[in-house]
């Protein structure tokens, strides 16, 4: 079956849904488009906000042969099939490739010189900085419209077109859930009537309900011991972490199994009460990789007893996690102008850097969670 995304998909322009500074009256998309104006361009901006149908409502204003190919697919024979494929009379041949970022330097140099010649009209789609991912003689043959999130109404109007009922909380669910990305929204909706007759809130959040992981009987005791002997060191109990590591030495345990949770445990529990509890627990781990057992097995014994004896303090541990919650809540909030790193000419002319003094004392996080405190 059709993808719901691609059953609603915008044939024109005024069917499209946001980015109003490229595409709003008088804005230089919008003026390509009317106007028919043929030049290669990049899409930047992030997943689900309209870049491939930008690139083919554009194609079809300007009359174009259009050819779209992926570049985590596609390669030099399939530009060259294009290439030499006869024109058709009167049209120019436009290439879509998204994800541009994933051509390399050698594929992007064979590109090159069909769009210097005009052989191909190239429009280019991609989530990460053309300053980094395009090389310069490409880049500078084309120009670069950056697309925001989608914002809130904006995806609200994006799902009312799908014409399913879907009852207010479920939609306000879906809106937050997606955070601007509007191919995600449709894909849920999409997924969740292939296993409910109909969309609700409930349906939704099970539709994303990821498997819980179960492990088979052989390896119960594995898990239960390892639990243990980190509950062990957590409540300071070095006697008992001792006696769960002997447990599963005298096992055959992997050392670097025991070593690596010791590694966690050294951030996650320890922290910012010890920080050379991290180095301990490195360095017992390259002891485990360099000498292995049965020696490897006093490093280990020396670095639970270590871990356990330390103070704890978890908070950079709840920082972290208080901090995804937001990042899952909000998805990839805009990083203020003031502080991304302007390395590049078309990042200064996009305002990178602009106004940033060293040792601001300022608010650095994205405007709408300004004020937050994770610690």
């Amino acid at each position: 079956m059709e993808p719901l995304a691609n059953k609603i998909r915008p044939q024109t322009l005024p069917e499209f849904v946001g980015q109003e500074h490229l595409v709003g009256e008088g804005k230089p998309l919008r003026q390509a488009i009317e106007h028919g104006h043929l030049f290669s361009f990049i899409l930047w901006g992030p997943p689900g906000v309209g870049k491939t149908t930008l690139a083919r409502i554009y194609a079809r204003a300007v009359n174009a042969e259009y050819h779209e190919l992926s570049a985590v697919s596609a390669g030099k024979d399939d530009i060259r099939q294009i290439v030499e494929k006869p024109p058709m009379l009167g049209q120019p041949k436009i290439l879509f490739l998204d994800e541009i970022h994933r051509f390399n330097k050698a594929q992007q140099d064979f590109l090159l010189p069909h769009v210097e010649s005009g052989k191909l009209t190239l429009i280019g789609a991609t989530t990460e900085n053309p300053s980094f991912e395009i090389i310069p003689a490409l880049l500078s043959r084309c120009r670069v419209f950056t697309l925001n999130e989608l914002a809130a109404p904006d995806v609200e109007k994006i799902i009312a077109r799908t014409g399913i009922k879907i009852p207010n909380e479920a939609k306000e669910w879906l809106v937050q859930m997606s955070a601007g990305d509007a191919r995600q929204a449709l894909t849920v909706i999409d997924n969740c009537l292939s296993l409910y007759d109909k969309v609700t809130l409930e349906n939704l959040k099970n539709t994303l309900q990821s498997k819980t992981l179960r492990y088979d009987k052989a390896g119960e005791e594995h898990y239960n011991t390892i639990s243990a002997f980190i509950k062990s060191m957590r409540a300071g109990q070095a006697d008992a972490a001792m006696y769960y590591l002997a447990r599963m030495v005298e096992a055959g345990e992997d050392p670097k199994f025991i070593a690596r949770r010791m590694v966690i445990f050294a951030s996650e529990d320890v922290g910012l009460a010890q920080p050379t509890a991290l180095v301990v627990a490195n360095e017992v781990f390259k002891a485990c990789e360099t000498i292995g057992y049965p020696e490897c097995a006093i490093n280990l014994a020396h670095g639970a007893a270590y871990l356990a004896n330390c103070k704890k303090d978890r908070s950079a541990y709840n920082a972290l996690r208080a901090a995804r919650a937001d990042v899952k809540t909000f998805g990839n909030l805009p990083v203020p102008l003031k502080i991304r790193n302007a390395s590049t000419k078309l990042m200064e002319e996009l305002g990178y850097g602009e106004g940033y003094a060293k040792y601001d004392t300022g608010d650095y996080l994205p405007e709408k969670l300004k004020g937050k405190k994770y610690f």
